[in-house]
């Protein structure tokens, strides 16, 4: 049911499915160029709760650039990416814009954008009031982030560690306690450990069914929760996994004729499907564990796969003219790399649901984000 064939090498290179970025040494030399935040920031006084920070973890869907700050090939921080961000700045984000997470610490009145925590020109204020750890090509399952070499999730808690330290010394131990029970907590990632590890690299596949790796894995998030919540975290929000089988690259990399016929393939999306009903079910147990050992925590799962489902079969109702390629290029392969300065775009891309061939346009996940609204009312209800 759920037979892929592992990729070739060379269609590995551009088959890294979250964050695929080989740049030269040129390209690197400008990875330090971001955005500034304004110490002056002021919450927006229609908040719609009290969260005094949001914390980010994960992959290059929540990635703000900490990839920029490490030594790995895996970047996104030039040309055409950040095309609509303020001052077309790429900051290191897979997007032409801004990231749902950006659009969530703006919903809760906390600020316009959620920086990288290795960003070292970061104020007092700006990490009082949250950041992302998440880093490009990230997953749950260790042996993603030991083949890609970027920040692993276990690595982005020890980093919450040191943040915590560094806060304490300004706002003291008691007020950094008070900062995580009432901060939002938000983890995406997955989509790295199915189709970059399992499927495309194949490593598991000696190891486990698919039906294992999904077990394997809801295990891992559990962990990571757990990992958090003895850092402090009360209030956590888990984002499922995508339709993989209708990102662009996907469908360009695995369909036998693409001149007779280019869509979703639910060979792959099912695989997604599945463990989101895994992480669901394992989501529910932790939180109500959770509950008991402390009342005050709050877990929650969100779709991500229903609401992309639904922009791609309905596209003209979310007001998109193209959901099967991305803006950047032909659409059907370009992504870092292969998304270049020297690449076409194309004029519009709030017409898109996805900027390259894998990741979203700034629209689409600031659909996500209204999507996540519910959620994070209830996260921040009493």
């Amino acid at each position: 049911m759920h037979s892929v064939v592992p990729l070739p090498c060379y269609v590995f290179l551009v088959s890294v499915m979250s964050s695929i970025i080989i740049i030269s040494s040129a390209a690197s030399s400008t990875s330090r160029r971001l955005l500034q935040f304004p110490n002056s920031w002021v919450p927006n006084p229609k908040s719609s709760g009290s969260a005094p920070a949001v914390f980010v973890f994960g992959d290059s869907t929540v990635d703000p650039g900490n990839n920029n700050y490490i030594p790995t090939i895996f970047k996104g921080n030039f040309p055409p990416y950040g095309r609509d961000f303020p001052d077309h700045k790429p900051t290191g984000r897979f997007s032409n814009g801004r990231l749902a997470t950006d659009f969530t610490a703006s919903y809760l009145g906390i600020k316009e954008y959620v920086p990288p925590y290795l960003e070292s020109t970061l104020s007092h204020e700006e990490l009082m009031t949250g950041v992302s750890f998440a880093s490009a090509l990230s997953g749950f399952d260790p042996l993603t982030t030991q083949i890609s070499g970027v920040i692993s999730v276990a690595k982005q808690v020890e980093y919450l560690r040191e943040y915590k330290s560094r806060v304490e010394v300004v706002i003291g131990e008691e007020k950094v306690t008070q900062l995580m029970k009432k901060a939002v907590f938000f983890i995406s990632a997955g989509t790295n450990d199915f189709v970059f590890n399992y499927f495309a690299v194949a490593v598991r596949q000696a190891t486990f069914s698919v039906a294992l790796y999904q077990q394997f894995l809801a295990q891992h998030v559990h962990h990571f929760i757990m990992e958090l919540w003895k850092e402090g975290a009360r209030k956590i929000v888990v984002a499922g996994l995508p339709p993989i089988g209708c990102m662009p690259i996907v469908i360009t990399l695995y369909t036998k004729n693409l001149n007779e016929h280019r869509g979703c393939l639910d060979s792959l999306s099912s695989v997604a499907r599945e463990f989101n009903h895994l992480l669901q079910l394992e989501i529910n147990a932790t939180s109500h564990k959770l509950a008991t050992a402390d009342h005050r925590t709050k877990l929650v799962y969100a779709d991500i796969y229903d609401q992309l489902e639904s922009m791609i079969r309905n596209p003209t109702k979310f007001g998109f003219q193209e959901v099967s390629k991305g803006c950047c290029g032909t659409g059907y392969l370009e992504a870092a790399f292969l998304c270049n300065p020297l690449s076409p775009v194309c004029e519009d891309a709030s017409e898109y649901l996805f900027w390259d061939s894998v990741h979203p346009t700034e629209r689409t996940y600031d659909l996500l984000s209204k999507a996540f609204r519910p959620h994070l009312d209830f996260l921040l209800r009493d």
